[in-house]
C-alpha cells in the first residue's frame, strides 16, 4: 500500500508540464466572440475562452491573480465560507486597480484541520496545497500568462506559497525561457501585514485585536455581504471567546463546555471598521504588485 501511494505522488509531481517551445496559437475568428458578453470581464472563469484569449494577447492582461480563501468555522456568528467570499471581492477590486489582470477560480481550501467539534473545517496539508499552486501556476503560464501571483486570506500554512514561487521564477529565469518573461511571485503583504496593521490601528482605538473569528474578518463580512447575511448579526453581543485563550470572563479549565471557536473578541465589530480592514488588503496588494512589475528585467 505504501509503495503503491509513493508511486502515485510521483507521478503526480513529475507529471506537471513545463512550458515548451510550439507554434504561436492562431487567433480565434470573430465568430467566436459574443456580442452579449459583459464588459469589464475579470474573472477567467466568467470568461469564455476566446474572450479569455483576447485579454491576455489583445489587452495585455497578462497578470495571472490566484487567491487562496479557506473553509473553517469561523465561530457561531459568521459562515465557514467567509474567506473565500473576502477572497474574491479583494481579487476582483484588486485586478481592477490593477488594469492588467485576471482573477483566477479561488481555491476554497487551505492548510488546515478538520474539528470533530467544531463542524466547519476542510483543510489540506501544506504539502498538498504547494503541489496544487505549482500545477495551477503552470497551467497560467501555458494559457498564456506571464506573471502569476500568489495572493491568501488565511493565516498559518503560507511558506509554501513563497517557496513555490522562488521555484517556478527561479526556473523560468533560465536560459531556455528568458525571452518568455515570466515571473511567479507571493504578493504576501495583502493578508500579513495588513492585518497587522490594522490590528494596530484597533489597539490605537481602544479596541481588542488578535485571535481567530473576532474583529477584523467579522467586520470585513459585514462590510462586504450587502444583505446576504455572511454574519449572523443577532449573535454579535455574543461573539467573544467563551472557552479557551482569550475567553472572558476566564473559565475553569476542569469545567467541559463547548468552546464557541472564537479566540478574542468580535463583539465590536462594524461595517466601518470592515472597511477600513478591506481598502488595507486591496491598497497593500495593487502597491506590492505594481512595485514588482515596475522592477522586472
Amino acid at each position: 500500500m505504501k509503495r503503491l501511494a509513493i508511486g502515485v505522488t510521483l507521478i503526480f509531481v513529475c507529471s506537471f508540464p513545463t512550458y515548451t517551445q510550439a507554434p504561436p496559437p492562431m487567433d480565434p475568428p470573430d465568430a467566436f466572440y459574443s456580442k452579449n458578453a459583459p464588459k469589464d470581464l475579470v474573472e477567467f472563469g466568467m470568461m469564455t475562452w476566446p474572450e479569455v484569449y483576447r485579454a491576455i494577447h489583445s489587452e495585455g492582461k497578462t497578470t495571472a491573480l490566484f487567491y487562496t480563501g479557506g473553509t473553517e468555522h469561523r465561530g457561531p456568528q459568521n459562515v465557514d465560507g467567509g474567506h473565500n467570499l473576502m477572497a474574491i471581492e479583494t481579487v476582483i477590486d484588486i485586478a481592477r486597480k490593477l488594469g492588467n489582470a485576471l482573477v483566477m477560480p479561488i481555491l476554497p481550501y487551505s492548510s488546515n484541520n478538520a474539528s470533530r467539534q467544531q463542524t466547519g473545517t476542510l483543510g489540506l496539508t501544506e504539502e498538498i496545497q504547494a503541489l496544487i499552486m505549482e500545477r495551477l501556476a503552470e497551467q497560467a503560464i501555458v494559457n498564456g500568462f506571464t506573471n502569476v501571483m500568489f495572493l491568501n486570506d488565511h493565516g498559518g500554512g503560507v511558506r509554501g506559497y513563497g517557496e513555490v514561487a522562488k521555484k517556478l521564477d527561479d526556473k523560468y529565469r533560465a536560459p531556455e525561457f528568458a525571452d518568455k518573461k515570466i515571473h511567479v511571485y507571493y504578493i504576501d503583504r495583502v493578508y500579513g501585514p495588513a492585518q497587522n496593521d490594522f490590528n494596530k490601528m484597533l489597539g490605537e482605538r481602544g479596541l481588542p485585536n488578535s485571535g481567530h473569528a473576532v474583529i477584523a474578518d467579522t467586520s470585513e463580512m459585514m462590510y462586504l455581504e450587502k444583505g446576504r447575511n455572511w454574519v449572523r448579526r443577532d449573535l454579535l453581543p455574543t461573539a467573544v471567546a467563551n472557552a479557551g485563550r482569550g475567553a472572558t470572563p476566564p473559565v475553569d479549565p476542569s469545567v467541559r463546555v463547548v468552546s464557541n471557536g472564537i479566540s478574542g473578541d468580535a463583539r465590536q465589530s462594524s461595517e466601518a471598521l470592515g472597511k477600513i480592514a478591506y481598502e488595507m488588503k486591496v491598497n497593500y496588494a495593487v502597491e506590492q504588485i505594481k512595485k514588482l512589475l515596475a522592477g522586472q528585467q
